[in-house]
């Protein structure tokens, strides 16, 4: 959900057939916005766990009421479920970190409150280490990503990706339109660096993954059109002109559903939307129009994602105890020009490393040199109120350890299913 609303205005007739040279420079004007820095977005996603059998899917009968009773509780976020039934708290815009953290903060607990009561709790990781993944959202946009998925052979990362996993957020705005290219290449080339320190999702569905972030090795087990990397990233010099860069990719990714009336309907095949704007082929009978490719534009999920502003989608969830320092560091090494500048030059060696960051996590020896300077680097630069929270993940990060690790060492002494219960009533 779009927490920064983008400047962007857009005033084609969404009704009418799209070209593809529209849908090229329709996506274009929708990247990227000129803006101030400053302002900040959190989203944090929470698997909801029933506190008397953690073992089974909470159903949608008791999806639907939690979460309507967590929106009349949440001041400052909007509240959305997600396929596996995750809880989705999405933050107003706040002016700074550290008001985005303390309306975040107060927003949880006040969820956990509310859903005690219902013999229901949250609980933080980046996947959810006991129960195999399963949609309980009926939503027709959920159906019909999990039948293209099936369709296009990637039934089982797809599986995972929508009913399993579990991110923090972190969306920042696009800055001056002069440092657009600078901004985009800097929240990629942190990427790594910031998938292992954060990396808390080693087990899934009961078992352990051999990896440190299963929640990454998911979502790059999908097609890398559509969710990978942009085009030009994965080398160290970036590109020019990143709304170009995002329009490509967004014409090159494979169409995943397209409305039918008053239905959706999977899109049963790989047919990127470029050829559909083209006319070489037709969904639904039909060419696609402006409100086609805004759909379309949804069902792309890059490390980071262009809607006006930034949104870097790398971050696995993690405990109450962490997610405010890594969501404080993050900041930091992109909006505070001395820490980004200083980040850039530290992060270099690590930026290409996404596998290893999410396999190795900071067993990796260039992963681990990059997060414990960058951490060095942020710790002195964010606000004071919360430096005790930094301060205690870089002791983690200074023993080369990242809070996945500390999770599967309680699952090691009391089992998945205990440490999952002690999640959800952490």
């Amino acid at each position: 959900m779009a927490v920064l609303r983008s400047a962007v205005q857009i005033a084609d007739d969404e009704a009418e057939p799209l070209t593809a040279e529209a849908a090229y420079d329709r996506s274009c004007r929708a990247a990227l916005a000129d803006s101030l820095i400053g302002t900040v977005g959190l989203e944090v996603e929470t698997h909801l766990v029933d506190l008397g059998t953690v073992a089974a899917a909470v159903p949608w009968n008791r999806v639907e009421p939690a979460a309507d009773l967590v929106r009349t509780v949440t001041d400052s976020s909007s509240v959305t479920v997600e396929p596996g039934g995750q809880l989705e708290l999405s933050g107003s815009p706040a002016p700074h970190i550290l008001t985005a953290v303390s309306e975040m903060r107060r927003d949880v607990t006040s969820a956990r409150l509310a859903l005690a009561p219902l013999g229901l709790g949250l609980a933080h990781a980046g996947a959810d280490p006991l129960r195999p993944p399963r949609r309980v959202n009926p939503r027709p946009r959920y159906r019909a990503m999990e039948q293209h998925f099936a369709a296009t052979g990637k039934a089982a990362a797809g599986l995972v990706m929508m009913n399993s996993t579990a991110a923090l957020q972190v969306n920042l705005q696009a800055g001056p339109r002069q440092q657009w290219s600078e901004r985009v290449a800097r929240a990629y080339r942190l990427g790594p660096t910031l998938v292992a320190l954060s990396a808390s999702s080693p087990w899934l569905g009961g078992r352990d993954t051999g990896w440190k972030s299963a929640r990454q090795q998911a979502w790059a087990s999908l097609d890398s059109r559509a969710c990978g990397p942009l085009p030009g990233y994965l080398t160290r010099a970036g590109v020019a002109d990143p709304a170009g860069a995002w329009a490509k990719y967004a014409l090159g990714a494979p169409v995943v559903l397209v409305s039918a009336g008053t239905d959706v309907a999977a899109v049963g095949r790989s047919v990127p939307f470029e050829q559909w704007a083209g006319g070489a082929v037709r969904l639904g009978g039909r060419l696609p129009t402006a409100a086609d490719l805004d759909v379309h534009l949804t069902t792309l999920f890059p490390p980071v994602r262009l809607r006006g502003y930034l949104e870097l989608r790398y971050l696995d969830m993690t405990a109450p105890r962490w997610w405010p320092a890594i969501a404080a560091i993050t900041t930091t090494l992109m909006d505070d020009p001395v820490a980004a500048d200083l980040a850039s030059d530290v992060t270099e060696p690590a930026a290409l490393l996404w596998t290893q960051a999410a396999r190795s996590g900071l067993r990796d020896p260039v992963l681990a040199d990059s997060a414990r300077r960058c951490v060095e680097i942020a710790a002195p630069r964010v606000p004071a109120e919360l430096a005790t929270a930094v301060g205690d993940l870089a002791d983690l990060i200074d023993a080369g350890r990242c809070p996945g690790d500390l999770l599967a060492e309680r699952i090691a002494e009391v089992g998945p299913g205990a440490a999952f219960e002690e999640l959800a009533h952490a």
